[in-house]
């Protein structure tokens, strides 16, 4: 099938097809003079992609679990270990948000006589504290270039 049709079936523009073979999350379509012929190994793949980018992996990581798939071939280790460390990344993803949900719902029934004075008060919560901390695993994620990890200022002075 050619790229737009492969597009329509998958709901991806052609441009994000193009973006994922340079990507290698798809291998190189076979080409009939001069354009891109995929199977249908090609549709199930891009939906595999699709699902798992929906539940929040990131390209980079859905690359590493596609390495080395084989078609009907049990899940394995390398697919376990990252299901895995998706779960902690997700665990406090959801706490945080409960301890966020909790602080609005204080703010709505707030009584302070001021913004400023009701968030003098959160801030002594250790609630409050934590809800604008960043969880590890979010730190790394935001802390790439190209792929390797930049090391922040504070990094770099040893702190």
């Amino acid at each position: 099938m050619k790229i737009g049709e492969l597009g329509r079936h998958t709901g991806l523009a052609p441009s994000a097809i193009r973006y994922y073979e340079r990507l290698g999350l798809l291998p190189a379509p076979d080409r009939t003079s001069g354009q891109r012929r995929y199977s249908d190994d090609a549709y199930h793949r891009v939906l595999l992609v699709r699902f798992a980018s929906d539940m929040g992996f990131s390209l980079g990581e859905i690359k590493l679990f596609l390495n080395g798939l084989r078609d009907e071939a049990p899940i394995g280790a390398r697919w376990k270990a990252l299901a895995n460390s998706k779960i902690k990344e997700v665990e406090a993803t959801i706490r945080r948000a409960r301890r966020l949900k909790s602080l609005l719902e204080h703010l709505l029934e707030c009584r302070c006589l001021s913004l400023r004075i009701c968030v003098q008060r959160l801030s002594l919560s250790p609630d409050m504290r934590l809800v604008g901390q960043r969880q590890p695993a979010q730190d790394r994620a935001r802390r790439t270039n190209r792929g390797r990890p930049v090391r922040t200022s504070s990094e770099r002075r040893g702190r």
